[in-house]
């Protein structure tokens, strides 16, 4: 089955440019392994050394986010998109 998997902008580098990848895999931790054959130094990116999506990645699955889903074990579906979405810190500076 393939999907559609968005790449960052500050990963694009690992995917030769490439917004959009095609993907496959029976769920998320099978698309990490997958993408990284493809695209080697891209799971190192986004995931901790035991395989897991670091914490300040958030991967949505059709606007859903995986952690309120199944985890890396959410399964995939043919025509599902897939976004690897790195979490922002900041925020406003108060004026007093």
């Amino acid at each position: 089955m393939a999907f559609t998997v968005y790449i960052p902008a500050p990963l694009r580098r690992l995917t030769g440019g490439q917004a959009r990848v095609n993907g496959e895999g029976k769920d998320i931790a099978e698309l990490l392994e997958i993408l990284e054959a493809s695209f080697p130094g891209l799971k190192e990116q986004l995931c901790e050394g035991n395989g897991r999506v670091r914490h300040h990645i958030n991967v949505y699955i059709n606007g859903q986010e995986m952690r309120t889903l199944q985890g890396e074990a959410t399964p995939l579906h043919e025509g599902d998109e897939v976004a690897f979405i790195p979490a922002m810190a900041g925020g406003a500076i108060r004026q007093t």
